[in-house]
């Protein structure tokens, strides 16, 4: 199987491989700031304000998958999309994962095998759409074949920091799609939020589901789970979640539940 960067197919004008230069990392560091500070509210620093771009020490050891639109251009011109993967081997040898800013993850590390983190992912707002959302993930699932990916996690976000306003989300990720006590992360106590905030049987499943961020609900339909506990991130303006997706699922499911319209999508 060909490798993402490998992959040229093009649908819809529509490209996904990985980052090929400096200037194609920029550019998803560009669109990351456009996203996450200009249009959600996040608290820059003066660094990436004067920079106009969204950017961590973890930029130089990931692996960034663009999707990008040729009537822009083939390069940094045309980067619409994008996502942040980092394999457990890169994580190792840099010496932390990002994740790990937020959640006690030695469950992962220990019963996780051959995992990936993602992260830092987002779409221009006028590429929000099925089409767009299956290239980023055809691009994941060809990455998780190529490196026999097992599991993929990573911190994803719910808007504003406000828990009472998100005490639905919360407890209804608590009560359904709490992950396996071999390999649930734990947010740091310092940082913990109590997610179980409403009785299991005051929520309405369906509904509950149906009123998650397209992102999340994307995930658990692929038959992801969470950890115990939220963070706050002031600085983004969001509350996360640690969220969690073994990849035999993913092949099977992917299409399906991304292969159409979807209103919105961000995750740290």
């Amino acid at each position: 199987m060909q490798s993402v960067s490998e992959t040229r197919e093009v649908a819809d004008g529509l490209e996904v491989r990985l980052a090929e230069s400096a200037a194609e990392v920029a550019a998803a560091q560009a669109l990351r700031y456009r996203v996450f500070y200009e249009e959600m509210g996040a608290k820059p620093s003066d660094a990436m304000r004067d920079r106009l771009a969204d950017f961590d020490d973890f930029d130089s050891v990931c692996d960034h998958l663009l999707v990008i639109d040729r009537a822009r251009g083939k390069g940094a011109a045309g980067v619409v999309g994008t996502y942040r993967l980092m394999q457990r081997s890169a994580g190792e040898a840099f010496g932390r994962f990002y994740t790990a800013g937020e959640y006690d993850i030695a469950n992962i590390l220990a019963n996780g095998g051959r995992f990936m983190e993602l992260g830092r992912s987002c779409v221009d707002a006028g590429y929000r759409n099925g089409a767009t959302m299956k290239k980023l993930w055809d691009g994941i699932a060809v990455y998780v074949f190529e490196n026999d990916v097992e599991l993929m996690f990573g911190c994803a976000s719910l808007p504003g920091t406000d828990v009472q306003a998100l005490a639905g989300h919360l407890s209804y990720l608590y009560h359904h799609h709490l992950a396996p006590e071999t390999l649930r992360p734990r947010a740091l106590p310092h940082l913990h939020v109590d997610m179980n905030l409403l009785p299991k049987e005051a929520l309405v499943p369906r509904r509950a589901m149906a009123e998650l961020p397209p992102l999340v609900k994307g995930y658990l339909r692929l038959g992801g789970f969470v950890g115990d506990g939220a963070v706050i991130d002031h600085q983004f303006n969001t509350t996360d979640v640690c969220v969690m997706v073994k990849t035999e699922l993913v092949t099977a499911k992917y299409r399906a539940h991304y292969d159409r319209t979807i209103p919105g999508w961000s995750e740290e």
